[in-house]
């Protein structure tokens, strides 16, 4: 008798998200695709995935630059690391839906933005730039995340 209602409940409900517009997709149906980071190859678990595919959403997680050089040497080459990304998954710079900027020192934002922009087209995507306390992982002087379209 429970699962009997728990039936009806469920058709019910997926009928007025349909009614509504609304779509009931279950996990196993969200088709959600983890890429693992090649970063960790010699271990069992990676650390993190590079990208994740979710419906027509894609996730990049954050690159940064592990070299010598100024801010805007490691901004070039970050972008570059994030465009490699984007292709490779099906996306584009011109998909990218939104930005998160780290800087390890507030003070290079404004050399930062010289080499970002027009990087992702004539309508770029949203941003939030924060500067990160005790610096960004791996000593580079910038890290970038985004999220894109895989319309």
């Amino acid at each position: 008798m429970k699962n009997n209602r728990r039936s009806i409940l469920k058709k019910f409900t997926v009928g007025l998200a349909g009614i509504f517009g609304i779509s009931s997709l279950s996990a196993s149906e969200s088709k959600t695709k983890k890429i693992a980071s090649d970063l960790i190859t010699d271990q069992d678990y990676p650390l993190f995935s590079s990208a994740v595919k979710h419906g027509n959403t894609l996730y990049i997680a954050g690159k940064g630059a592990h070299f010598e050089g100024d801010i805007k040497d490691h901004t070039d080459h970050v972008l570059k690391e994030i465009e490699k990304a984007l292709i490779k998954n099906g996306s584009s710079m011109e998909k990218v839906l939104k930005v998160n900027v780290y800087l390890a020192d507030l003070a290079d934002y404004k050399a930062m933005n010289q080499v970002y922009r027009g990087r992702f087209g004539k309508n770029p995507p949203v941003r939030t730039t924060v500067a990160t306390y005790g610096g960004v992982p791996g000593n580079s002087l910038v890290e970038i995340d985004c999220i894109a379209s895989l319309d």
